[in-house]
């Protein structure tokens, strides 16, 4: 472990699980610090195999770990870091503001700062975005583990648990998830994962989908639909799927905004050419692991409807289970699909 004297520690990480890798890096700074803090990332994520524990479920978790330094002498604090996709400057800014508040809520005020962790592979760049913190970098021994194989492991028909690379209040969490409608509920999603790349896994590479959401916005309301199907089932989404190979994006997005959600005034239908005309903006979303089903870009387009005291009708269908308007600032990004919490946060700030 590189020597470098902090007061305050700050741990970085999804913790999905919280393994013998966290804990290594853990004790490492509980040994060091007076003061650490774990930020516990995708803390607004809806549940998902990649997110399958809430910020709450991790918290609880550490927590029982170290329950002497969460609970008695409190020497570790343990808070949610929310995921500001497609801009990292805001997740930088985010990291700083809950370091920030923590100084002046505690009073230390002068104390040194550092940025503690493992650098196992690219993913963890993050320990270079805070220059005016010091580097504490940790060469544990008890190897480098992947969370993702543990879900893998862990989330299936005849689940196994790891004993070896989690700690023994891990393990013990893990068997009483076992049992909650969550456990099954991703389970199942995972299930339908590996039997979906499992279809094209004889392809000669690995394929690109291309899709479109529509986001369609009406005095202060977004429209969203209910997913009918896996994965994300029961998860609120924006209308939108699969391009076909005879349409452009914008026939591809106005169709399944229409397949879906059955759009229409008291004339009827929307028909297509009337939709073109609300059109407002798009952007490209092309974050390589926004969906679990593989590299998916999607193509994002914003149709702003004109101001009305009755709402557009609306009525779920296709693979829609239900379709509604909501209100855009009562949005709670855990019940909502992948990343179009975030998409729509960034089309309605003007991406074009």
């Amino acid at each position: 472990m590189t020597q470098t004297k902090c007061d305050i520690l700050v741990f970085i990480g999804r913790f999905q699980p919280f393994h013998i890798g966290h804990k290594a890096v853990l004790d490492a700074a509980l040994k060091q610090a007076e003061h650490v803090i774990v930020l516990a990332g995708s803390a607004n994520r809806s549940r998902s195999f990649r997110n399958p524990f809430t910020f709450e479920d991790r918290a609880e978790m550490i927590s029982k770990v170290y329950p002497n330094e969460t609970l008695n002498t409190k020497q570790l604090k343990i808070l949610p870091l929310n995921d500001t996709l497609y801009n990292d400057e805001a997740w930088t800014s985010t990291v700083q503001r809950l370091i920030d508040d923590v100084i002046a809520e505690e009073g230390l005020e002068g104390k040194t700062v550092g940025l503690i962790g493992h650098s196992k592979d690219k993913t963890s760049y993050y320990l270079k975005l805070f220059p005016q913190w010091a580097s504490v970098e940790v060469k544990h021994e008890v190897g480098v583990f992947n969370a993702t194989d543990i879900r893998k492991s862990y989330f299936r028909g005849a689940p196994i648990i790891p004993h070896d690379i989690l700690p023994p209040a891990i393990s013990d969490y893990l068997k009483t998830h076992m049992m909650t409608d969550d456990f099954k509920r991703i389970t199942a999603e995972a299930q339908w994962i590996k039997d979906y790349k499992a279809s094209w896994a004889t392809a000669p590479f690995a394929p690109t989908f291309v899709t479109v959401d529509n986001v369609v916005v009406q005095s202060g309301h977004i429209l969203l639909v209910r997913r009918g199907g896996q994965p994300g089932k029961g998860l609120l989404a924006l209308p939108g799927g699969f391009v076909d190979h005879d349409e452009t994006l914008l026939e591809s997005a106005i169709r399944e905004l229409r397949e879906e959600t059955k759009l229409a005034d008291k004339h009827g239908p929307f028909p297509m050419g009337k939709l073109k005309g609300f059109l407002a903006g798009q952007g490209v979303f092309d974050d390589p692991k926004r969906s679990a089903r593989g590299y998916t870009l999607t193509h994002a387009f914003l149709f702003r409807l004109p101001p009305a005291k009755q709402l557009m009708k609306v009525v779920g269908s296709d693979d829609a289970v239900h379709a509604g308007w909501y209100p855009i600032g009562s949005l709670d990004p855990t019940e909502v699909f992948e990343d179009h919490y975030f998409i729509i946060n960034k089309m309605l700030a003007g991406v074009t």
